[in-house]
């Protein structure tokens, strides 16, 4: 099985579409990364994968070995070189109180709050960061345009092939990336992994649940807690996405869709609520151009914020998209994003709920 070589298997779930398990998923990896854990992420959302685009590997090819797929890398195992300081960044005082000014301070309900961005660089510059590998179905397609129109038993047989055929390198962590709901792929999924990790103790560790503020959303994330109930799957916590908006020019927070949901169905499930993220707009430049955040200064786009980079014209988006996006590793660039203290928290938490799983089985 390509699975003997994975400690840890989480699965990022959400019975509703559109509350950003892709971006958790990414952010996730990224930051278990940069904890030193080896990583990989699977993405089983075959009519819409996500996870190449987040990453920027949409040109990115699976290599075929003897015996199986081999992952696409995203980096390798390395030392990160210091985070750059920008100038503006040091010389903006406006907005030292903006939740948004790249040193995140979120707190988070059990009281920790997110560290300091700035308190770690010195031994982040020493410190070895863990190797990123993806699989999607994304990479075998002609093109990042191709419609995947497949009935049930393709998706279950394509599904069952990602978990037997990868030859995954030696991970710490493999992230599951879910299409929405509680459909064939979720089934298949549960199926295989349940019957194929039976020799391997607390190798499937459990869910990650993702949802947003709003009523609509909680109820039908709900289902899916449900789900991993009759399927005996452990829920590892709850991430409540898009809580609320920081404004980059003053810094006043927005609760664009309400507060408080996912905290709420969290203590009615009676599972760990692992945090609240907010909207970034800087880490929807990052993924989308490969732009390294900067906070504590409004980005100048020309007057009245048009685009001044040109109308592009007799150029693709995949080739303008390309000429847009700047050199430099993903989680590099990563280590400047707001979010990124929030989500060390989040899996520091994470790590620990699982590792606690692991010496539970041992004794």
């Amino acid at each position: 099985m390509s699975l003997d070589s994975v400690k840890h298997i989480v699965l990022v779930l959400s019975g509703k579409g559109g509350v950003g398990k892709s971006s958790i998923t990414t952010q996730l990896a990224l930051s278990l990364s940069l904890a030193g854990h080896s990583v990989g992420i699977l993405d089983i959302d075959l009519t819409g994968p996500s996870i190449p685009r987040l990453l920027g590997l949409e040109d990115a090819k699976i290599t075929q070995a003897p015996g199986g797929w081999l992952p696409v890398e995203v980096h390798p195992s390395q030392i990160l070189p210091p985070i750059p300081t920008p100038a503006s960044a040091e010389s903006t005082s406006d907005a030292k109180n903006s939740d948004f000014n790249g040193t995140p301070t979120g707190e988070l309900t059990n009281g920790a709050t997110a560290s300091p961005i700035e308190a770690e660089k010195v031994d982040e510059n020493e410190k070895r960061i863990g190797s990123l590998h993806a699989i999607s179905l994304a990479f075998l397609l002609p093109s990042r345009s191709s419609a995947v129109v497949w009935r049930g038993p393709k998706k279950t047989a394509m599904v069952r092939q990602f978990l037997t055929d990868v030859l995954w390198p030696p991970l710490d962590y493999l992230l599951i990336d879910t299409p929405p709901g509680t459909s064939d792929e979720h089934i298949s999924l549960a199926e295989t992994l349940l019957k194929n990790t039976q020799t391997h103790p607390n190798q499937l560790s459990g869910a990650v649940i993702v949802t947003t503020p709003q009523a609509v959303a909680i109820s039908d994330v709900k289902k899916e807690v449900n789900f991993c109930k009759k399927t005996n799957i452990k829920v590892l916590g709850v991430v409540e996405n898009m809580s609320g908006y920081v404004c980059e020019c003053c810094g006043e927070r927005s609760n664009l869709f309400g507060k408080g949901g996912g905290e709420v169905m969290a203590q009615e499930f009676s599972v760990t609520f692992l945090g609240g993220v907010p909207v970034d707009s800087r880490w929807g430049a990052l993924v989308e151009e490969g732009v390294r955040p900067v906070y504590g200064d409004v980005a100048n786009n020309g007057e009245d914020g048009e685009d001044v980079e040109g109308d592009g014209e007799g150029v693709s988006g995949g080739e303008k998209d390309k000429e847009r996006r700047e050199d430099g590793l993903l989680v590099d660039k990563y280590r400047s994003c707001a979010l990124r203290g929030l989500f060390e928290v989040i899996t520091r938490q994470l790590v620990e709920i699982v590792e606690a799983q692991g010496n539970r089985a041992i004794r």
